[in-house]
Parts: structure tokens; C-alpha cells; sequence
């Protein structure tokens, strides 16, 4: 452009402005910076044009500042702005409606209009932009008016921007993708909680959606007390830009605050410089594709690794035990390994009397048992149901002889393993049955359920719906955090493994009867594997339905998280008891039926437990009765009737053995046991009662691990002080699980959200990832508890493998 164009085109502009305003019956044209008092009433009303000159490519923001010292809400100053495409008005004292209907009043307000898109033109080009003030008032009303054009209207990757709004003074401003970047997050932060803030991302649409009762209607958005992010991708956004809106709310109930107390019957109050907040907005890069598929390979390959050295042991052990068949010197006595089961039964045990076998077609053809589990003839393994599922002893002596047997002082396996194995085994195959049915049943809803969230979520764009990490969340495809969904695969690689290593055990067991034609004594722990089949599934459920949870982790669907977390705790304690009391463990239908009301509990518990202390006091009665009815069918192994004339009984034996004759415990390693967990139980039922936790479903597992943790270490004290040893894989696993059952809880306690407080309080407690840029502290928690129970699993399956070549009269019960 030539260099006198430029004065020709300003003289020209400014003769239109005084057409066009003459013909308004307007004084002269406005000035960008220049602060305009005035006075209007019914009669009197002025317009101001304010005119600028845009170069191309680029995008100029204009703000407006008025203010007016009037308070009559009858007769409000109106401002209306008009732009080539668009019409923006508003009030002042402009009136922002709250909670129960209060009202808040306005007198300064400033909005940034919606910038005009950028035109591929060669040179300049004109904008102009009309401001009208008028009122209805029959007397004249003082007002002051400010046009101001924003210098740092776009946002920069990688550069923090510090600014200040207000409920009558919203920001908001553009940012443009990089053409590098393919994703950002907005991170916002302010030094104070209140007052309640709204973070929006918006299209580049107008209006601007920037006030309290309609930012929600467009975007995607946030409330904000301390720090806010949204995760923002360059495909939801054809042009490869948008708009940041934020937006300070007149109340603060919405972030978990209360309405101040000061406005109670004043509902006419200004709240000009009562509300404003600082804030700070910086919006960085977020991680790459092949972050992601980095992220996949690292859970994949960490977990298979754990698959690898299963092979590795197994095939040790299969070495060892060839070597030694082929040098003639295997006998009862070797029993090690991780994977082995069986291998003592091999030499010395018969198939008809070797006990808990999961396949009971191998027992056909073969010998009328002449030892005490002779309750049904070899070869009649039928599948009735009612085999299955009643009841009744099947021990051959009459029913007066189990009350003797199981009152003995000194008590060894074999006086509790007198049932005909395969109907017992019958009976522990029932609970894996029963938990994939519960897993089917349960599993499809929630996984119905969580879809509806997510399509919710993205369909209105309301963020405070989830309670994610925001710092660390990482969508794919639908997903808004993949990675807390893909942190859960190690649930369900460990539990599939653990199946396999039961499957194997199972396999040789049933081999090792197979086998054998020579009829002898029972040796070791009865082999039952139903127990280990449902904890296996357990564990892999707990994987599915903990990534459902954190689709959208929220208040509705807390107990998706937790519910296989309590019949993990609950199946491992009843293996735990299973072992050495294999004739009177709880029927799986009891097992379940109990599970489903501590599940019940639960939900009761975080929605009734908050405030409510009747709560409390019936939970903490149900807990204590419980504890005290569980110790009594322990330590009278299952033959005190739990009935209506309990009290009464136990009021007798409390004055018989404790009142008029203060005689020894009959069973006094039992009583210790059960006099300790019912104090750490009633500690629980006080500590509840009276401190009230929020987080109850933490309570309640918190109870069910101490409880799980106090009855393993009385097995593991009790079998050291039997004189029975620790085998090395047994001992590796023990050591295994408390190290990294204790770097798991560190992360546990590390909370970085909580659907117990409002969303906005809950992003408070957000953090960084910390593994390899994709995974937060709860992903780390999820890994390394998924390893904490596949070794506790392997616990259990491992600890009395130095049993293998003991005569079970032999083997003391604890």
C-alpha cells in the first residue's frame, strides 16, 4: 500500500463515523481508552461508534467497561453493542440469581466481544462498532463507558498468563494449535479457594458463552476452586483453535462452600470488589501417540514377565523331579516348589483315600475304602445336586461322634477330614461356579452403566460428572483417561496366570491318583481347588470392573471398585480356615449371601454415614455381634448353635468357666486368636462410632484386610511353633508380598481425587504423572497391588507344601 493511503483511509473512515452518528443523533465517534461519563433517562439516549483497522490474518478483541452508581433495579441502564454479525446487551446493575433465589447486584461490568474472524485479504480492513446506552427512567441516570482493545487476547504454548475476572467481568481468550501439536492441556491455578470459578473451552462461535447461567450450554467445562485442567485434542476442533472462557460464579455452594451469611435478608447488596480471583492459565503440549503405545508395551511385557518366570520355576521343578525318578530316589519325603502339588501323593498316597481331587472321574474302578472316608463306594461319583448342595454330614460314625471329635483338646487333620472327599470337593467347586455367575451378573450392568456415563460426559461436556486425576488424564477414543483403564491389566494377566498355576497343580494331583494302585494313609493338606479357581477369577474381576469404575469414577458407582475387593479379603480368609478345617468351612452359598450384605453395608455406609450417627451405632452393634458370633463358631468349630437361646447358652458357659470356676481355656491358642481379633474388631466399631470416617468403603475393607492379615500371621506363628518349616518359595512369596504390599498402600494413601467432595475440591488434590509421562500414583497403586495379590494368592497356595509328606494324624489344627 502506498504510504498516503493510509491518511486517506483514516480521513474517509472518520467522515463515515460522523454520517452515520449524525444520523443517530449521536455526538462524535468514541476513542479506544478514553472513559465516557454520561447521563440518560427515558428520553435521552446515547450511541457511541468506535472504529479500529484489523490487518489481515489477524484477530483483534475488543473489551467494553461500563458503569453505572444507580441501584434501582426498576429502571437499569441497557447497553447494547452491535458488531457486523452480532448483537451482545446487558444491565447494570446486572443481577446474578444464586441459591433458594438470592440475588446479587452489579454496577461495574465488563465483557470482551466476540472477535471477528480473520479475513484472507490483501490489506487492512474496516470494523466498526456501535454502543447504545439507554434507560426507561423518567429521570436521569449517571453512567461511565470504557472501549478498550486487548493486547494479549491470544495465549501462547508454553507461557503463563496472569489475569483477573469477576462474576460481572468474565475472560476469556483464544488459543491456536501449533502445527506440531496434536493435543494440550489448560492448566489454571489461583492462589485462593473461593470464589467459585467455571473453566470452559469453547468453539470459535458467537456468542460467547461467558456468564454464569449459560456457560454450561456450549464446550466443554469445569468448576474451579485452587487449580483446573482440561485435556483438549486438535480433532474435536475443525478450525484448530478455540475459545478459554472463565467465569467467576456469585455463590460458592456449587465448590463446596457455603452462602455467606452476611447477605441473609439483603438480597439488594452490590458485590462489585467482593468477588474477584486471580487466575493463572498456561497451556502446555500433551504427550505423543507413541507415549501411549510406550504405556501399552511397558503393562503388557511387565506383566507377562511374571508368566515368564512361571515357566521358569515350572520347568526347574520338572527338572528336579526327573532327575530324581531317574536316579530312584524319589520318595514322600520331597515336597518344594511353586508349582508342585502332588508329587509326595505319587509314592504314598492311594486314589480312592487321597483327598480333595477336583475330578472325581478319576476315582472310578476303584477300591471300597476300609479307612474312615469310606461315606460313598469308589466309582459312584454322581453329580447330584443333592450331593452338592445339602447340608448333611456324610461322615459314616453318628452324629454324636463329631461333637466328640471336634471338642478334643489336641486336634489334628485327620480328626476334620473324615467326609468322603468327593463330596466335599463337590462342595468347593460350587463356590467357582457361583462366582462366575455372580461376575456375569454383575458385570454386564456395570459395564452398560459406565458407557451411558462416558457418552454423557461427552455429549454435554460436563467434567465435573468424573472425578479423574485432570493432571494425568490421557484420552483415547471415547475414553477420557485410558490410563486408569490400562493400569488395571494387571488384575487380569495375574489372575488368568494364577488360574494356570492352579490348573497345573489340579492336573498333577489328578495324575498323581491315576497312577497309583497301593492303598496307605493320607498324607498332607487336603487338595481343594475350588477355593483357588474363585480367587483367581476374583482377581481378574476385580481388573474389569476396577477399569469400569474409572471410566468415570464417581459417587454412583463407587462400589464397583470395592465389591470384588471384599470377596478377595473374604475368599482368602476362608481358604485360610479351609486348609486345616476342610469338614466344617461355610458353604459357599453362606459365603456369598454373606458378601452381598456387607456390600450392602457399604452403600448404606457412604450414603447414610456421612452425618447420620443411628448409623453408626446399628453398623458398630452389627459389627460386634458378628465378630463375637464368628469367634463362638470358631472356637466350638461350627457345634455351638447360633439360635435364639444363644444368649441364654452363653450366659451359662460365661458362669460355669469364667464366674464359678475361673478353670483354663480348653482351647487356649484359639482363645489368644479370637481375644485379639475381637479387640482389633471392637476398635474398629469405636474408632467408626466415634470419628465417623467418610471414605467407609475404605472402612470396611480396612476391616476385612486387618482381620485377613491377623488370622495369616497367627497361621504362620502357629505352624513355626508346630516345628513345620517355611519353603524357600513360600518364604520368597511371604517376603514378596509385604514389600510390595507396603510400596502399594504408599501410593494408595497418595489420593489424587475423591467423589466424597464436590468435583472442584477433588481436582484440588490432582497431580502429575510420575511413570513414564502417561501414569499418575493411583495407576503405580494399581500396578503393584495387582502383584501384591497375585503373591498373596501364591501364599496361600504355597505355604504348607513342606506338609506334603506328613501323615495328616500327624498335623496339628489351628
Amino acid at each position: 500500500m502506498a504510504a498516503g493511503a493510509a491518511p486517506a483511509l483514516g480521513a474517509l473512515l472518520y467522515a463515515l463515523l460522523w454520517a452515520a452518528t449524525a444520523a443517530a443523533g449521536s455526538p462524535a465517534p468514541g476513542a479506544f481508552g478514553r472513559v465516557y461519563r454520561g447521563a440518560v433517562n427515558i428520553s435521552a439516549e446515547q450511541v457511541y461508534a468506535f472504529a479500529y483497522s484489523r490487518e489481515p490474518g489477524q484477530v483483534d478483541a475488543v473489551r467494553v467497561y461500563v458503569n453505572s452508581s444507580s441501584e434501582n433495579l426498576q429502571y437499569p441502564v441497557l447497553f447494547v453493542v452491535r458488531q457486523q454479525k452480532g448483537v451482545l446487551s446487558w444491565q447494570v446493575p446486572l443481577i446474578f440469581r444464586g441459591l433458594y433465589q438470592r440475588t446479587y447486584n452489579y454496577q461495574e461490568v465488563s465483557r470482551t466481544l466476540c472477535p471477528s474472524e480473520p479475513t484472507p485479504e490483501a490489506g487492512p480492513s474496516d470494523q466498526i462498532i456501535f454502543v447504545d446506552v439507554a434507560s426507561m427512567a423518567p429521570f436521569n441516570i449517571a453512567y461511565e463507558l470504557l472501549v478498550t482493545r486487548l493486547e494479549n487476547f491470544q495465549l501462547e504454548t508454553n507461557k503463563a498468563f496472569n489475569f483477573t475476572a469477576s462474576p460481572s467481568q468474565p475472560q476469556y481468550f483464544l488459543y491456536k494449535f501449533p502445527q506440531d501439536v496434536d493435543s494440550v492441556i489448560i492448566k489454571v491455578a489461583s492462589d485462593v479457594v473461593y470464589p467459585c470459578s467455571v473453566v470452559s473451552v469453547q468453539d470459535i462461535v458467537c456468542p460467547v458463552y461467558d456468564l454464569d447461567h449459560n456457560v454450561e450450554f456450549n464446550g466443554v467445562y469445569q468448576s474451579m476452586t485452587k487449580q483446573a485442567a482440561i485435556t483438549v485434542q486438535r480433532k474435536d476442533f475443525p478450525g484448530e483453535q478455540f475459545f478459554v472462557v472463565f467465569v467467576i460464579k456469585p455463590e460458592d455452594y456449587a465448590c463446596g462452600g457455603s452462602v455467606p451469611s452476611s447477605i441473609h435478608g439483603n438480597v439488594n447488596r452490590t458485590w462489585n470488589l467482593q468477588r474477584t480471583k486471580n487466575l493463572q492459565v498456561m497451556i502446555v503440549p500433551s504427550i505423543k501417540k507413541s507415549v501411549y503405545v510406550q504405556a501399552m508395551f511397558f503393562s503388557f511385557l511387565s506383566f507377562l514377565s511374571f508368566y515368564l518366570g512361571s515357566v521358569v520355576v515350572a520347568f526347574v521343578h520338572y527338572i528336579r523331579v526327573r532327575r530324581k525318578a531317574l536316579a530312584g530316589r524319589l520318595s514322600p519325603e520331597d515336597g518344594s516348589g511353586i508349582m508342585t502339588s502332588s508329587h509326595p501323593i505319587t509314592a504314598s498316597t492311594p486314589e480312592g483315600s487321597s483327598y480333595g481331587a477336583i475330578d472325581e472321574s478319576s476315582s472310578s474302578g476303584g477300591r471300597q475304602l476300609s479307612s474312615p472316608e469310606r461315606g460313598l463306594p469308589a466309582g459312584s461319583d454322581t453329580d447330584s445336586s443333592v450331593e452338592e448342595e445339602s447340608d448333611f454330614d456324610t461322615m459314616p460314625e453318628i452324629e454324636s461322634d463329631k461333637n466328640v471329635i471336634r471338642t478334643k483338646v489336641f486336634l489334628y487333620l485327620s480328626d476334620l477330614s473324615r467326609k468322603d472327599r468327593r463330596i466335599v470337593s463337590k462342595k468347593y467347586k460350587i463356590y467357582f461356579w457361583n462366582i462366575i455367575t455372580i461376575a456375569v451378573f454383575y458385570a454386564l450392568p456395570v459395564i452398560q452403566l459406565v458407557i451411558t456415563y462416558q457418552t454423557v460426559v461427552n455429549v454435554t461436556g460436563n467434567q465435573d460428572i468424573c472425578y479423574y486425576n485432570f493432571l494425568c488424564a490421557h484420552p483415547l477414543g471415547v475414553l477420557s483417561a485410558f490410563n486408569n483403564i490400562l493400569s488395571n491389566v494387571g488384575h487380569m494377566l495375574l489372575g488368568f496366570l494364577f488360574l494356570l498355576i492352579v490348573l497345573r497343580r489340579d492336573i498333577l494331583h489328578r495324575r498323581a491318583m491315576e497312577m497309583k494302585d497301593v492303598y496307605t494313609l493320607d498324607y498332607g493338606i487336603p487338595k481343594h481347588f475350588g477355593l483357588f479357581y474363585a480367587m483367581g477369577i476374583a482377581l481378574m474381576m476385580e481388573g474389569v470392573l476396577s477399569a469400569c469404575y474409572h471410566v468415570c469414577p464417581n459417587y454412583s458407582n463407587f462400589q464397583f471398585d470395592t465389591s470384588f475387593m471384599y470377596m478377595i479379603a473374604g475368599l482368602c480368609m476362608l481358604k485360610l480356615y479351609q486348609t486345616r478345617h476342610p469338614d466344617i468351612n461355610a458353604s459357599a452359598y453362606s459365603a456369598y449371601a454373606s458378601f452381598a450384605v456387607v456390600i450392602c453395608l457399604a452403600v448404606l455406609g457412604v450414603v447414610f454415614g456421612k452425618n447420620d450417627v443411628w448409623f453408626w451405632v446399628i453398623f458398630s452393634m452389627i459389627h460386634v455381634l458378628a465378630s463375637l458370633a464368628l469367634s463362638t463358631q470358631i472356637y466350638y468349630m461350627g457345634r455351638f448353635k447360633i439360635d435364639l437361646g444363644i444368649f441364654r447358652r452363653a450366659a451359662m458357659v460365661l458362669y460355669t468357666d469364667c464366674i464359678q470356676q475361673c478353670s483354663r481355656p480348653m482351647y487356649m491358642d484359639r482363645m489368644v486368636l479370637l481375644i485379639v481379633g475381637n479387640l482389633v474388631n471392637w476398635s474398629f466399631a469405636i474408632f467408626g462410632l466415634v470419628y465417623r470416617p467418610r471414605d467407609f468403603a475404605s472402612y470396611i475393607l480396612g476391616i476385612f484386610i486387618c482381620n485377613l492379615l491377623l488370622y495369616l500371621a497367627f497361621y504362620i506363628i502357629m505352624k513355626l511353633r508346630s516345628s513345620e518349616k517355611l519353603l524357600p518359595i513360600p518364604l520368597f512369596c511371604i517376603v514378596a508380598t509385604a514389600v510390595v504390599w507396603a510400596a502399594a498402600l504408599y501410593f494408595f494413601f497418595q489420593t489424587l481425587s475423591s467423589w466424597e467432595e464436590t468435583p472442584a475440591e477433588s481436582r484440588e488434590k490432582n497431580r502429575p504423572c510420575i511413570l513414564l509421562g502417561f501414569f499418575d500414583d493411583h495407576d503405580v497403586w494399581h500396578f503393584l497391588s495387582a502383584a501384591a495379590l497375585f503373591f498373596s494368592f501364591l501364599v496361600l497356595l504355597t505355604l504348607d507344601d513342606d506338609l506334603d509328606a506328613v501323615r495328616r494324624d500327624k498335623i496339628p489344627v489351628f
